[in-house]
């Protein structure tokens, strides 16, 4: 397999409950068509930046071709240097609490269902990409170097 190198955004969706909205992946690697092999796991609405994409618009995007949602007033949060035995990505964090109409997963099975997750108490099976973007925004850290292995 191709090792993958490229530019993502992870996107919190953050209702006025202070949950975040969760998609679970397929657990068919084929289906759920992730570079990072996240198969199985939780993650934040998320893909990969087209080229030319500003980062907010890539966020509405993927946040509307994964959940049906319409968002608005989506800022950066923060930068990821995001990386395993399958994919190198700069991944950027995204969140907006401004965000309307009724969450529809679509026909392709990527996401096999979604939960609104309090953003304290977290599901153990969250990706952790999402993970990372969701303590970066709770602890307000814009970017910090983190060894990983890989």
């Amino acid at each position: 397999m191709d090792k993958k190198i490229g530019i993502g955004v992870g996107v919190i969706l953050l209702n006025k409950d202070e949950k975040v909205l969760l998609l679970l992946r397929n657990s068919d690697y084929k289906i759920a068509d992730s570079d990072m092999r996240y198969e199985g796991q939780y993650t934040l609405p998320a893909g990969k930046i087209k080229f030319g994409e500003e980062f907010e618009d890539a966020g509405i995007r993927k946040v509307k071709q994964e959940t049906n949602l319409d968002v608005t007033n989506i800022k950066v949060i923060c930068l990821l240097n995001d990386y395993n035995e399958n994919a190198h990505y700069a991944t950027i964090g995204l969140i907006s609490t401004d965000f309307s109409g009724m969450i529809d997963l679509g026909e392709t099975k990527e996401h096999v269902s979604y939960i609104w997750a309090d953003i304290n108490n977290l599901p153990k099976n969250l990706c952790k990409s999402s993970l990372e973007i969701i303590n970066r925004y709770k602890e307000n850290i814009f970017y910090k170097e983190v060894k990983q292995n890989g």
